[in-house]
């Protein structure tokens, strides 16, 4: 699914006009002093659903961060997903960060599935089996890539824009989550990670590892 980057999300484009729109009239009606906090909820609203374009870096082995945030995991768990041990390499979005998440590696989609679950703050570990989530499993050169978008504790709304059978590109984007969130990306154990827990990650810019093959 390719998707041009207009700088602001399409999903968001409902919230922004009903947020500018509900802070002009009480502007006018009421002055601009009752309808400040309104102004800025606006403009937070807007700063929300910015989707910049990104540089796509050429290293043939890497491994992307799928979206915007902070690294809160790095380990060799179960992939509950694909059924194997895996590395897995999360990151948590909060809401000052870009919402849109894009593929990690160029591979074939093998399947998705989607389970209903609560909203715990997407930050604690207990998050990736117990939030809502849809997760992708892929098929890259280098090996099986699963990507689990969760939500949050405050996100109600995981969209994903694609289907097994589909082809995705390092960096394109495929789906969104609303309003803090977290994406696990599990990964062959001989993946080598680049990052460590702590670090503050850019979608498609950042490398989270790099597959010993491929």
């Amino acid at each position: 699914m390719s998707y041009p980057h207009p700088m602001i999300a399409r999903e968001g484009w409902p919230y922004i006009g009903v947020a500018f729109a509900t802070a002009l009239v009480v502007n006018a009606v009421a002055g601009f002093w009752w309808a400040s906090p309104l102004w800025l909820l606006a403009l937070f609203v807007l700063q929300f659903f910015r989707d910049p374009p990104r540089p796509i870096p050429a290293a043939p082995k890497a491994v992307l961060s799928p979206a915007d945030g902070r690294i809160v995991a790095v380990e060799v768990c179960e992939d509950p997903y694909a059924q194997r041990q895996a590395l897995k390499i999360s990151v948590f979005m909060n809401v000052c960060n870009v919402h849109s998440n894009r593929s990690p590696v160029d591979g074939g989609i093998a399947k998705i599935e989607y389970f209903a679950g609560s909203f715990v703050n997407a930050d604690l570990d207990k998050a990736s089996l117990q939030n809502e989530r849809n997760a992708m499993v892929m098929e890259a050169a280098g090996g099986t890539v699963t990507v689990v978008q969760v939500a949050g504790l405050i996100a109600r709304r995981i969209l994903c824009y694609v289907k097994p059978g589909e082809t995705l590109t390092r960096g394109q984007r495929y789906g969104f989550i609303r309003f803090g969130s977290r994406v696990d990306v599990y990964l062959p154990t001989d993946a080598k990670p680049l990052v460590s827990i702590g670090d503050k990650v850019s979608a498609t810019t950042t490398l989270l590892a790099e597959f010993a093959k491929g």
